[in-house]
């Protein structure tokens, strides 16, 4: 019994050990977007002498995630002796050793090239459709129009037949960091349809392999860079961001972290080197983070209550365009307003809806300026009140979880929220006036009752 017993312990321990050892792939599971990811489709259109031309798209299904400027690096590994001989509405970013070619002298010809978007404003004969942004890549809910991207490719030394011909593998995508994780491209899709500009002909790609690649905070290895700060109109508390939100450095610990706002030499800093740097640059606080969220409970109101949300950007080095704004709130079901931002609810939950995401209205509040004076968006949100649900008690009020361009922010702790109080001075008064008058009016009612009996009498 006892050896038994012994197996099968040593068992669950491997097993745990074995699991502990796996790569951590749940951590791409993203709850409040479930199906998202970006999805890479290559589709070879036509066949050449020693190879075909592809249509390469790359779709951003993600409903809040976007890609930043500079933008994607999409790379693989060629699965034969491939090379690009050229490309349009993309380019790679080395040619790699293409010496043994006399003539006709390829794009690339490295085994694992990494492509890259032309920029805005590339001369027309060498762009293609959906091309040209930059890398910029917009969430699918925001902006779906603007959140594909497209580049043609010639590839030489290849098959010339559905039969020869084999797919690219190991593919990478870079924002222009780590975070994504690709698959194997599948063939078992159908193959994508083409229409032509007058509407008229619709042609088909003669292979289609889709990659799709999914986001983790894990695997990109970043730390927070975003923390929610709180506040109500029953509570002179103001509940901050939580210290080290984004990191402990400063300026003791380690020389040049941040900015003092009131430093003489603080555009001498931010236009100083590195200022074309992906690295942050923060203003000097306590959390340290280069976006700060603020939740302001305002009014209340017999149908209605009313917060406000300011978006703060303490980045110097940082100009968030396309930025948006995920939060849930179980209140959001009743959301009857919401002022300057656009929103749209992602209901993860089905039939529940506790999460709606924001962003800025074009031309007005879509660019979340660098820090300074102008470095902050904000809105102001109106509900309508459920009598079933509604109250101010144990932080209902206050958001359960928020997101800024996709990355969790960091929360203050329940037990700090703002605390409703028990009672106010105002509802004191009120009810003394009203014991007074009751008391008065008692009084009065037990006078009169005595004076009738002493004069009147009973016959």
């Amino acid at each position: 019994m006892a050896a038994t017993l012994l197996l099968r312990l040593s068992a669950a321990v491997a097993i745990a050990l074995f699991v502990g050892l796996l790569p951590p792939s749940a951590e791409a599971y993203d709850p409040l977007d479930p199906t998202g990811n970006i999805t890479i489709k290559w589709d070879i259109t036509q066949w050449t002498s020693d190879g075909y031309v592809a249509v390469v798209s790359i779709y951003n299904y993600q409903k809040y995630r976007h890609i930043q400027a500079p933008g994607w690096h999409l790379g693989w590994v060629w699965a034969k002796k491939e090379i690009i001989w050229t490309m349009l509405g993309g380019q790679a970013v080395e040619q790699g050793d293409c010496s043994h070619f006399k003539q006709n002298i390829p794009h690339c010809c490295k085994t694992d090239p990494v492509t890259v978007d032309l920029l805005p404003g590339a001369p027309l004969n060498v762009q293609f459709a959906n091309c040209c942004k930059g890398g910029v890549l917009n969430s699918w809910v925001q902006d779906p129009v603007n959140a594909v991207a497209s580049f043609q490719i010639t590839v030489g030394r290849s098959g010339t037949s559905n039969r020869t011909v084999k797919a690219p593998t190991k593919f990478t995508l870079k924002t222009p960091g780590p975070g994504y994780t690709c698959g194997v491209p599948q063939n078992v899709v159908p193959p994508t349809k083409f229409i032509s500009p007058d509407g008229r002909r619709t042609t088909q790609a003669h292979v289609t392999w889709n990659v799709a690649c999914t986001y983790s905070q894990f695997v990109a290895q970043r730390g927070p860079t975003c923390c929610v700060s709180l506040s109500s109109f029953y509570s002179d508390t103001i509940i901050d961001c939580p210290k080290c939100s984004c990191g402990c450095q400063n300026n003791i610990t380690k020389p040049g972290s941040c900015v003092e706002s009131n430093s003489p030499y603080l555009a001498s800093v931010v236009n100083g080197p590195g200022k074309d740097s992906l690295t942050p640059l923060v203003q000097c606080t306590p959390h340290m983070c280069p976006i700060r969220v603020h939740w302001h409970v305002k009014l209340n109101y017999r149908d209605y209550w009313r917060v406000k949300v300011t978006i703060t950007n303490w980045n110097y080095r940082m100009n968030y365009s396309q930025w948006n704004l995920v939060a849930q709130h179980p209140n959001f079901e009743n959301i009857s307003t919401i002022f300057s931002f656009n929103y749209k609810a992602l209901n993860p939950h089905g039939v529940i809806n506790d999460t709606t995401m924001f962003w800025g209205v074009k031309y007005y509040n879509d660019l979340l300026m660098v820090a300074g004076p102008e470095g902050n968006v904000q809105s102001e949100l109106l509900f309508q009140k459920d009598p079933s649900t509604f109250t101010f008690r144990k932080g209902w009020a206050f958001p359960r979880r928020i997101y800024f361009n996709g990355e969790s922010c960091v929360m203050p702790p329940p037990d700090a929220y703002p605390v409703l109080p028990d009672s106010s001075p105002r509802l004191k008064k009120t009810t003394f006036l009203i014991l007074s008058i009751a008391v008065c009016a008692v009084v009065a009612f037990l006078h009169n009752h005595f004076v009738l009996d002493k004069y009147c009498g009973k016959s």
